[in-house]
């Protein structure tokens, strides 16, 4: 079926029809507060289960990143452990209420840089072992796909079964979600992600590090324009970009970041500054095309083994960029062969990383009972298709209980 891989064709297939979105609450609000630590941002937050963001407060860390022009994990596990403590503070502080008034503790289990997330999950168990307070590990990209069901209006929520593209800088992530606790992958990167991809070429580019990062550099760039002296009409020399894979279910995005490392290495790095606008706009252009390229098949997939598709969300930190958004909505309005889709976004400071998603995705499992022993594993390398995870080293589901 157009190329599709045998599981990805197995997961449309069987999808549900649309089911409700989540269980009824209890009367009861329940608080989490909820820590985030997978990669170089320090956060933490206030969640309630009537859909309130209390607090959501997040510590780049930039300024130490900045000079090598990426994550360095060293740097950034020491980052951690300066700022968590006051991250925790001041998302209590702006929730008005102390750490015994929440009624449970999320982290971010996996997946994600293994040092980064044990400064989290060490910090997080310690505090809710000795408050004795439940505890949830929740899986950051799954974390990523729910984020609408808490910044979305009531009555503009994402119906089951859905679109996920989940774009950051450790995955691209085309998933079929059928309820909050099943995923399926029906594409993922074979090689880089996308964000990955984008910050190599904007210090390719010698683009700097700006308030948000490489890749918000890279779109700046392009959105301020050709520089003085642009023609368009001279037809610039530009690295040949293409979408690979054609007609299969997957990403790659190492071969339009090696083709631009290879036209700059034959030219030793001297390009002239329309050239470089030229080559960054093509590339920005290619990625995006990618990613309609490969939504384009999943749709069909789709339509083909009638799984009625009613909302594409679309989040992570290159979501962030305008172009991407602007690019998926045209995409979606040719698309007059399918039902009617719609493009949901969280707000910019919520596709990002953030501590609110990681709270928001482990109430369902908080309000069910269903919480993690304070000795669970770390999962750096946690598939968004297994809800839960249990090593051979952790305590089993069957016996959940905490360390007394």
């Amino acid at each position: 079926m157009f190329g599709i891989k045998s599981g990805a064709a197995r997961a449309v297939k069987n999808a549900v029809k649309s089911i409700p979105t989540y269980p009824q609450r209890p009367q009861k609000v329940f608080t989490v507060l909820g820590v985030e630590t997978s990669a170089d941002d320090s956060c933490a937050a206030v969640v309630t289960s009537d859909r309130r963001i209390l607090s959501n407060v997040v510590i780049r860390q930039d300024e130490y990143h900045a000079p090598t022009g990426g994550i360095h994990t060293l740097v950034a596990i020491e980052a951690h452990q300066r700022n968590l403590p006051g991250a925790v503070q001041k998302a209590l502080d702006d929730a008005g209420m102390s750490v015994q008034d929440v009624d449970g503790i999320a982290y971010t289990r996996g997946p994600g840089m293994t040092g980064c997330l044990a400064v989290g999950s060490n910090a997080v168990k310690s505090l809710a072992a000795s408050l004795k307070k439940p505890l949830v590990g929740v899986n950051h990209m799954q974390a990523h796909a729910l984020t609408p069901f808490l910044t979305e209006p009531a009555d503009m929520l994402p119906t089951f079964p859905f679109l996920s593209l989940l774009v950051t800088g450790g995955h691209t992530l085309l998933l079929l979600v059928e309820s909050p606790r099943d995923f399926k992958i029906l594409a993922t990167t074979t090689d880089e992600a996308i964000g990955r991809a984008i910050d190599k070429v904007a210090r390719l580019l010698k683009l700097p590090w700006g308030e948000r990062g490489l890749g918000a550099s890279l779109e700046e760039y392009v959105k301020k324009g050709p520089p003085e002296g642009f023609d368009i009409e001279k037809g610039y020399e530009i690295p040949l970009y293409s979408t690979p894979m054609h007609r299969r279910l997957e990403f790659s995005f190492a071969g339009v970041h090696s083709a631009t490392e290879m036209f700059l290495r034959e030219r030793e790095g001297n390009i002239d500054e329309c050239t470089r606008y030229a080559t960054a706009y093509a590339f920005q252009k290619a990625t995006v095309r990618q990613l309609e390229d490969k939504l384009k098949l999943a749709l069909r997939a789709c339509k083909q083994n009638r799984v009625p598709i009613r909302h594409l969300v679309v989040s992570g930190g290159v979501a962030c960029n305008m172009y991407l958004r602007q690019r998926l909505s045209e995409f979606l309005e040719e698309q007059d062969e399918y039902y009617p889709i719609e493009l949901i976004y969280p707000p910019v400071e919520m596709c990002t990383d953030n501590a609110a998603m990681i709270a928001w995705a482990s109430i369902d499992r908080f309000l069910t009972g269903d919480t993690d022993p304070y000795s669970t594993d770390l999962v750096p390398q946690w598939s968004v298709e297994d809800f839960f995870f249990y090593p051979e080293s952790s305590v089993s589901p069957a016996n959940p209980k905490p360390i007394s």
